[in-house]
């Protein structure tokens, strides 16, 4: 079967997940707690996230929810805030978050564009930030789609997103590949019909990946050579 396209998660998978959000954690715990160290760190216990040890358990909710879903987690921890207040400010310090790209992404989508591929994101993030992630990249234009959970596609692990980019680009979801870190990425792609491949540049390692993927690769930049390009 001949791959036409490819759509990629984006944080664990385009970007490597620990050294974006561990500074995201720290720096929206410690804004929403004012400073309070002690409070920041109990309620990073919340999303799963210690923040004296600058990491996140394999459970945490940030790994593969929606910002509306964290916000729900930790809406009963800021009574002071309301959760649109919430909402606004994990979105606004994502949008901030330094990005670590898992491998040189400039090169590596043109490289795959150069096989005359078509490339999409499908995130759980929202949809503001993923585009100022992938702008600050200096890679937004080599996508023909991206999607946020809040782009009225859904979220993952529901298809929603996927058979969008597919009917967008005219290319059936057979013939696509979905490139994830995370189960809720490779529940997606084959509810959508598309092949799958994990990442190992998130949280989740190979024995969680292998059951739900074509293959695990190491990270992205090993994905042409499994293409046989």
């Amino acid at each position: 079967m001949t791959i036409e396209a490819i759509i990629f998660d984006k944080d664990g998978t385009l970007f490597d997940f620990a050294a974006t959000w561990v500074s995201w954690a720290e720096g929206f715990l410690l804004r929403a707690t004012d400073g309070d160290r002690a409070r920041a760190a109990r309620i990073g216990h919340a999303i799963g996230f210690d923040l004296e040890a600058r990491e996140f358990s394999p459970e945490s909710i940030v790994i593969a929810g929606t910002p509306v879903e964290v916000t729900e987690v930790l809406a009963p921890h800021f009574p002071e805030m309301s959760r649109e207040e919430l909402f606004r400010m994990l979105n606004e310090e994502a949008e901030i978050a330094p990005q670590a790209e898992a491998v040189p992404l400039a090169a590596f989508l043109e490289q795959l564009k150069g096989f005359g591929l078509r490339l999409g994101v499908a995130t759980n993030d929202a949809e503001s930030p993923a585009l100022a992630h992938l702008d600050e990249a200096g890679v937004r234009g080599m996508f023909d789609f991206i999607a946020g959970c809040d782009s009225g596609h859904g979220a993952k692990p529901a298809p929603g997103q996927l058979l969008a980019f597919a009917k967008q680009i005219g290319v059936a979801p057979e013939r696509i590949v979905m490139v994830g870190d995370s189960t809720h990425d490779l529940f997606a792609g084959r509810a959508a019909g598309m092949k799958t491949i994990g990442v190992l540049t998130g949280m989740a390692v190979e024995g969680d990946l292998a059951p739900h993927a074509d293959v695990v690769l190491p990270d992205i930049g090993h994905i042409p050579a499994w293409l046989g390009r």
